[in-house]
């Protein structure tokens, strides 16, 4: 007997290509809500990177800072009262001291000489770069200036000739219009008002500090580099002593000669960058001629200027011949009253017009110092220029 054939085994369904899994594997992805995100957000990422690749940076045309990071740590050669003079730190900031200093990222492996890049939002340019800086005086002390004092540097006559009343006063060029000065004085004791009157004030007013601030370098190191010139004051007696005591070092209308300038090299030793020195009271000692002699000489000798706040203005005996001196015709803010301060610019004004210049001063009161600084900005609509104190000085 014959036997019948098994049937024929059917052929095997033909094998997707790559092409078709890969058509298989997006369609399933699409299916899912959580794949499909994370594509999209990878599309969009690769996207935008092609797009910077092929234009550029998209913030090259943004201004930057460069500062260097040296310039901004509190080193050894930090000027004393660097600290008094920074801003006061907001809750959860952490302090700028030398042993906390440190960079989460630097180049060269932590180097902090390195620069930081800031970039500005705003439009406009800075650079730390001594090359472009338009405001700033140069930074004390010039060299051939000084010599070692009793507390730090005194000044001095350079080999040239020069004089520390000529290296550290701000230089002016006249316009040919009546000439306005403003010294506002009693700066280096409250942070605030300091703060106030070198950032808020024109760069053309001159400002004044009190020796026995404390950092009282750092201030006028950040004075200058505001542009402001800056002059020293020297506590003197006044008639009414020692009810009204200006402090250790007062120069005293009774005492010796070597007294008077044992006690000055010490005033004068106390910072640098000082074109001159001005009074702190004095109604007595200004009124004495052998006093009024000695101070002069002194000052004289070591190239420094006297500008005084209207107390000297009447005295002609007693100053040294070829000493260059200046004296205030009027103090703005014997009233503390904005109307009043007011009034009293307008009548420095008054006066420019007359003589061809004026000289005003008046004190570190927050009032005084708001009162200046709106004052001086219509100055030269008024048809005034607003001038340093040295600009009006004269040979005595």
């Amino acid at each position: 007997m014959f036997s019948k054939k098994p049937p024929p085994k059917p052929a095997p369904p033909p094998q997707p290509g790559l092409l078709d899994r890969a058509r298989a594997g997006v369609m399933v992805a699409v299916a899912n809500p959580v794949l499909s995100a994370s594509g999209a957000a990878f599309l969009f990422l690769a996207t935008l990177a092609a797009l910077i690749f092929m234009t550029g940076d998209p913030k090259a045309g943004t201004p930057v800072v460069r500062l260097n990071l040296m310039q901004v740590a509190a080193g050894p050669g930090s000027p004393p009262g660097w600290r008094d003079a920074l801003a006061p730190e907001v809750a959860g900031e952490a302090p700028l001291a030398p042993d906390t200093y440190a960079l989460s990222e630097t180049d060269g492996g932590g180097d902090p000489t390195g620069e930081a890049v800031i970039t500005l939002p705003g439009g406009g340019h800075y650079d730390n770069s001594p090359a472009i800086t338009t405001v700033a005086l140069a930074q004390a002390p010039i060299a051939g200036f000084t010599a070692p004092g009793p507390g730090g540097p005194l000044p001095i006559i350079a080999a040239d000739g020069r004089t520390p009343a000529q290296a550290y006063a701000r230089p002016f060029t006249s316009n040919g219009k009546p000439k306005v000065a403003l010294i506002i004085g009693g700066l280096g004791l409250n942070a605030q008002a300091t703060r106030a009157a070198i950032e808020s004030l024109p760069a053309d007013v001159t400002l004044s500090f009190v020796p026995y601030a404390e950092g009282l370098q750092g201030w006028i190191d950040l004075a200058r580099a505001a542009g402001h010139e800056v002059l020293l004051e020297a506590p003197m007696e006044p008639l009414d002593y020692p009810n009204n005591d200006p402090g250790p070092y007062t120069l005293m209308a009774d005492a010796a000669p070597t007294e008077t300038t044992r006690k000055l090299e010490w005033l004068l030793s106390r910072c640098t960058g000082y074109f001159g020195v001005t009074n702190y009271l004095g109604s007595k000692f200004v009124a004495s001629a052998p006093a009024m002699s000695n101070f002069a000489l002194a000052l004289k000798l070591r190239g420094l200027a006297f500008i005084d706040d209207g107390s000297a203005a009447r005295q002609r005996a007693g100053f040294a011949p070829g000493l260059n001196r200046a004296s205030a015709e009027r103090i703005i803010d014997e009233a503390l009253s904005a109307d009043t301060i007011q009034a009293q610019l307008a009548q420095l004004e008054a006066g420019a017009m007359q003589r061809g210049q004026a000289l005003g001063s008046g004190f570190a009161y927050p009032v005084t110092i708001e009162v200046a600084a709106r004052w001086a900005q219509g100055l030269a609509a008024r048809g005034y220029q607003l001038a340093p104190a040295s600009a009006l000085m004269r040979r005595g």
